[in-house]
């Protein structure tokens, strides 16, 4: 599962808090008879009066929000396939606590065939628990069977393993606002129906001002560019929302312009070049419905108008205490990957034009005399091992004057100059 998605069910649960005032506003319209004017209005102040009554507000913390206990949390795919499996573990955190994820350590994890055969896991980062290529038929089923460092045992059901179809393309949509991103997928066994996808994006950005000059600490030197510019960088991040779509209601299993996300003309990520890695996961009936529901508590909680949140029943059972809820579904089946590379230069030329706010170049000198006194402005500002500086700024260019020569350097804060701030100076190994 990309973006802990499970784990933020338990991080939003609480905002579930006005929502019971809309339950009884819709049961108020049951047992009332009400004249609603064909204009709506009147059911307008209705509702308006029933949602801001003291009395129709009710608190919904559900018991494995406010319980004491910390619940398993378990996320990933048995990956049947080419592609190497990763399985997260962690426990629930109560909103008040000071840490924001709880990695379950030190746990045995292995997968298990209906055939009898088993492939363990090893946890490679804490808690993270991952095995290679395992190239498993897709004629068995599969579980997973975990056993923590406190002896608690956990159980996931036998699942198919789905063999997931290509992605046949992805679309590109230009709109006045921003770029859509669709999915185009198909299946000629018309056995796949139900399907998810995740994604990670990488772009390419710049900083305000390009700086050839870099301080040692004593002094203003010039910036090694080809190892240490900071002009340039790369940022990845991966998918936060659940994307999903079915055609179990249409004849044949295609999927046309299913839409995967949506970037801002004002985003920098199309400022410079795109790039986006489409995962595609072919789902059972039984997956797609705990995803669906999980969607539908977690991002679907915001007005009135929308579903009441829902228990999430998974495939993943406490061994030891039958009682223990256990967080999660268990998926086992292929990956098909797409790669799309987008550069600025196939968009709109107005959608480079970014603003970056605040960013003022300002000159530095060596001998800037205020009073009677000389004043060396890159030693207060540029070279960190001075005395008496109180702000850093990066050095960007040379300032140099007729006659006389170098004189200073131009300088910038370090979020006007500096990209890896936010990224990485060297790009990804398949950048293009």
């Amino acid at each position: 599962m990309t973006g802990s998605g499970i784990y933020r069910l338990y991080n939003n649960s609480s905002i579930i808090n006005y929502t019971a005032s809309a339950c009884l506003a819709a049961k108020a319209l049951l047992h009332l008879k009400v004249h609603v004017p064909s204009n709506g209005f009147g059911l307008f102040f209705l509702l308006t009066g029933i949602l801001l009554s003291e009395n129709c507000r009710k608190s919904f913390m559900p018991a494995v929000i406010s319980s004491p206990n910390s619940y398993l949390i378990v996320e990933g795919l048995i990956n049947t396939g080419s592609d190497s499996t990763f399985i997260k573990l962690s426990r629930t955190v109560k909103l008040n606590d000071k840490v924001a994820t709880n990695p379950e350590k030190q746990a045995l994890a292995v997968i298990e065939s209906d055939n009898g055969s088993a492939y363990p896991l090893t946890e490679i980062n804490v808690g993270t628990y991952a095995a290679a290529p395992l190239h498993l038929p897709a004629s068995h089923k599969y579980r997973i069977r975990i056993k923590t460092s406190s002896n608690k045992e956990y159980l996931s059901d036998f699942v198919e393993a789905k063999v997931t179809p290509p992605v046949d393309s992805l679309s590109l949509h230009i709109k006045p606002d921003g770029l859509q991103i669709n999915a185009n997928a198909h299946d000629v066994t018309n056995s796949t129906r139900y399907y998810r996808w995740d994604y990670e994006e990488t772009y390419q950005y710049r900083s305000k001002y390009d700086s050839r000059y870099k301080s040692n600490g004593d002094t203003v030197l010039p910036r090694d560019y080809i190892n240490d510019q900071i002009y340039h960088c790369w940022r990845s991040d991966t998918s936060s929302n659940i994307i999903l779509a079915s055609t179990a209601k249409l004849t044949n299993d295609v999927l046309s312009d299913a839409p995967i996300t949506f970037i801002a003309s004002t985003s920098e990520k199309v400022a410079e070049k795109y790039t986006i890695l489409l995962k595609q996961y072919a789902l059972t009936k039984e997956a797609f419905q705990f995803w669906e529901d999980l969607k539908k508590n977690t991002e679907q909680l915001g007005s009135i108008f929308d579903a009441q949140p829902s228990q999430l029943k998974g495939n993943i059972h406490s061994v030891t205490d039958a009682s223990e809820p256990v967080i999660g579904y268990m998926s086992a089946g292929t990956v098909s990957k797409l790669r799309v590379f987008i550069p600025n230069g196939h968009l709109p030329p107005e959608w480079t034009k970014l603003d970056m706010g605040e960013c003022l170049l300002l000159g530095f000198y060596f001998k800037h005399i205020e009073g009677d006194v000389v004043v060396n402005d890159e030693d207060f500002y540029f070279n960190y091992n001075k005395p008496g500086q109180h702000s850093l700024y990066i050095p960007v260019s040379a300032i140099v004057m007729p006659f006389v020569g170098l004189v200073g350097h131009t300088g910038a804060l370090p979020q006007c100059v500096d990209c890896t701030l936010r990224g990485s100076n060297k790009p990804p190994v398949f950048w293009q």
